[in-house]
């Protein structure tokens, strides 16, 4: 397993406060991006490879009603 970077990290934060902002479930998010459940609890987990892609980025600004550059950190990592 690959240790998740800052960026990975940033991402999964966002989509979580956010999900949670708008009193979502993960249940709500998997079946929203044709994913399962499980797969966000294991993005939201850590423990796992499993990451958002971008199509998954541009559909969860979709459904959590925002921009991409919300679920974005202002200034790259280094």
């Amino acid at each position: 397993m690959k240790p998740v970077s800052e960026i990975d990290r940033y991402v999964i934060q966002k989509v979580r406060e956010r999900r949670k902002a708008l009193k979502l479930t993960q249940e709500d998010i998997g079946a929203a991006l044709g994913v399962s459940s499980s797969f966000i609890a294991q993005i939201e987990s850590d423990n796992t490879d499993a990451r958002y892609n971008l199509k998954h980025l541009n559909e969860l600004a979709l459904v959590l009603k925002c921009t991409l550059y919300d679920l974005l950190p202002e200034k790259p990592f280094r």
